[in-house]
């Protein structure tokens, strides 16, 4: 495992339209096109064909939130066990936020170490996290709203926490830990090296993704085949 508590450097976004990949195997952020005239604005900022294609295999939203947050307010450190794991495409629609991800996959090449990225209802820009990825945010605008659309239902048995505030991942949250907002679990929540037994491994997330895949081709596949019979069926 490499050293933990380093901030990896965001990559440059394009103001509109794309997919940036991030240092963070797995994870990337979508910059959709805005579309203004004089009534407001209007983008797409998710398509299922789009991230499918990104992914190999289709995000089937199991469940979609949102969150209202007041300035420095502090959500996080948050992650489920894997498998399956809870992948989540992440999108500030109302005021700002610093968005950040944490690798805590054991074994992987940026184990320990974080990103943020910032998300505004300006740009409605999206970060997708991968599974096995931490993943918490802090509200940098008066009042801040967020959506999260994620693939699987919210367990408590599997969900936990990891203190947002942990020296041990060095993250810059714009706000002191006496001064942050919190809930009372993440405020309790434990250190990165109290949870190592319940950090997923590198390979059982990426083999996940990749069973995902293959699953996907296999439906595509078999799709095709049955497109290639004679109309009326076999043996007809």
């Amino acid at each position: 495992m490499t050293n933990g508590g380093q901030q990896l450097e965001l990559p440059e976004l394009p103001r509109a339209g794309g997919i940036t990949e991030l240092p963070i195997a797995g994870a990337w952020v979508f910059s959709p096109r805005i579309h203004g005239d004089e009534r407001g604005s209007f983008a797409e900022w998710f398509r299922a064909d789009e991230c499918a294609e990104k992914l190999g295999y289709p995000f089937e939203i199991a469940q979609a939130n949102i969150s209202h947050s007041k300035r420095a307010v502090v959500r996080g450190i948050h992650l489920a066990e894997v498998p399956p794991g809870q992948a989540k495409f992440v999108t500030c629609v109302a005021g700002e936020v610093n968005d950040v991800l944490v690798d805590v996959r054991r074994g992987s090449p940026t184990y320990g170490k974080h990103i943020s990225i910032p998300l505004s209802a300006a740009t409605v820009r999206a970060v997708f996290v991968p599974v096995g990825v931490g993943h918490g945010f802090t509200a940098t605008s008066d009042t801040a709203t967020v959506t999260y659309l994620v693939n699987e239902a919210y367990n408590p048995r599997r969900e936990f926490e990891i203190n947002a505030f942990d020296a041990a991942l060095g993250i810059e949250w714009g706000v002191d830990a006496a001064d942050a907002v919190r809930s009372d679990k993440d405020v309790n929540a434990p250190l990165l090296a109290e949870v190592t037994q319940r950090l997923p491994q590198w390979r059982e997330c990426r083999g996940w993704e990749q069973q995902l895949r293959s699953e996907w081709e296999d439906a595509l596949a078999h799709a095709d085949a049955y497109e290639g019979e004679p109309e009326g069926g076999v043996g007809r």
